[in-house]
């Protein structure tokens, strides 16, 4: 089949949760049908890395990402329109006209939009079936559980049924919308209702093959957090371990380190104070050996939404996870089998601690953590898939 696929990612080089889900996906696509890529990148477009992308797509073409800051008249204009201030003011005109030539010139036997940014540029293509990849609701309700000033509340309350309403509105022109997490898919059934869209959980993974090539053997005393700081839920994350959780496990064990990956800004790492055993490893293209050479990885999140690929990430190279419950979300795992679950301060730094003192518990929860992701996690298992339910719908619209 011909595909014509739309990403609010561009995904070369996969160094983010979004990139390297959009890069499994596309890989397995590729080696039955022909895929043609019109994606926004997140920096000039002639810049862009393209090498395996070409590789495995017909065509590639980035664009540059649109938007501009909301003004008041944006936000005035959203309580008479069904449209978000937000969809609106990061339209790309450009990119809708090259959605239409491309459609025009390659009469696709599907379209593909990677997330729900990119779904009305899917509604511009006619007599074809679209799917919606990497939906999210969640996110929404949890910005109003979130705050507690009441005119906070009624803004995001507000901003979250009026998401609703645009997701309801566009999905009736989608054959089939995928997830990443059960509890998902009942949200957006519960908001479909007897709308005919096909709801299909692809959950995230691991790239298990990969990860075999590293080995657990952790430096001493060494705590891990995966993800660049610039996203709201890891600063928070960081912020919430540092200040209440870190101390409390370097009053018994003083000399243990926390390392902290990804681009961060000075700015970004100001904003966490100072703490003694503090390190930034900058930007790393494959942080799996740096995982695999860290004693715990800690995931002390308490907001964001999705499943974690860190998580993921980090149980395929065997390194023992301690989890906050948000941090492990939507994840089939068993607190105690293959990771460790605590939410407050004391409870996560006594489960970190107990990781540390025991070496046994590490390696049973090192084994038990790569079998788990194996069988359920493997992205090969879950891009095949993936294929499956493009290939099925299309068959299905055209029947």
């Amino acid at each position: 089949m011909r595909l014509l696929v739309l990403s609010t990612w561009w995904p070369e080089p996969a160094d983010n949760g979004s990139r390297m889900r959009i890069m499994h996906l596309l890989r397995a696509l590729s080696v039955r049908h022909e895929l043609h890529l019109l994606a926004f990148s997140q920096g000039p477009p002639e810049s862009v890395q393209h090498a395996e992308l070409d590789g495995m797509c017909a065509s590639v073409q980035a664009f540059a990402r649109p938007g501009r800051p909301l003004t008041t008249a944006d936000r005035l204009k959203s309580l008479v329109v069904s449209t978000p201030a937000s969809v609106r003011a990061t339209w790309s005109a450009q990119f809708a006209q090259a959605v239409t030539s491309a459609a025009a010139r390659l009469r696709p036997d599907a379209v593909l939009a990677l997330e729900i940014d990119v779904a009305p540029y899917a509604r511009l293509v006619q007599r074809t079936t679209r799917i919606l990849e990497d939906l999210e609701l969640n996110f929404m309700l949890q910005q109003y559980r979130l705050h507690r000033a009441p005119h906070k509340r009624l803004r995001y309350l507000l901003t979250a049924l009026k998401h609703r309403s645009y997701v309801r509105q566009t999905l009736r022109d989608f054959a089939a919308v995928t997830v990443v997490s059960s509890d998902e898919a009942q949200l957006v059934r519960a908001i479909m209702r007897e709308q005919p869209v096909r709801v299909a959980v692809v959950p995230n993974g691991a790239d298990v093959a990969g990860s075999s090539a590293y080995q657990y053997e952790p430096d001493a005393d060494t705590l891990i957090y995966p993800g660049a700081l610039a996203y709201h839920a890891n600063l928070d994350a960081v912020q919430f371990f540092l200040h209440a959780i870190f101390p409390l496990i370097q009053r018994e064990r003083p000399q243990t380190k926390l390392r902290i990956t990804g681009r961060n800004t000075d700015e970004q790492r100001a904003a966490l104070g100072s703490a003694e055993g503090l390190e930034f490893t900058g930007y790393v293209a494959d942080i799996r050996a740096l995982i695999a050479r860290s004693s715990v990885e800690v995931v002390p999140l308490r907001q964001g939404s999705g499943t974690r690929l860190k998580i993921l990430e980090a149980l395929a190279v065997g390194t023992p996870v301690v989890s906050t419950r948000k941090g492990m979300e939507g994840l089939e795992l068993k607190a105690g089998e293959h990771l460790m679950v605590a939410d407050t301060p004391h409870a996560f730094a006594q489960a970190t601690l107990t990781l540390l003192n025991d070496v046994e518990l590490r390696q049973r929860l090192s084994q038990a953590g790569k079998q788990a992701v194996a069988t359920r996690y493997d992205w090969r298992t879950i891009a095949a898939d993936f294929c499956a339910l493009v290939e099925e719908s299309v068959h299905k619209e055209v029947s």
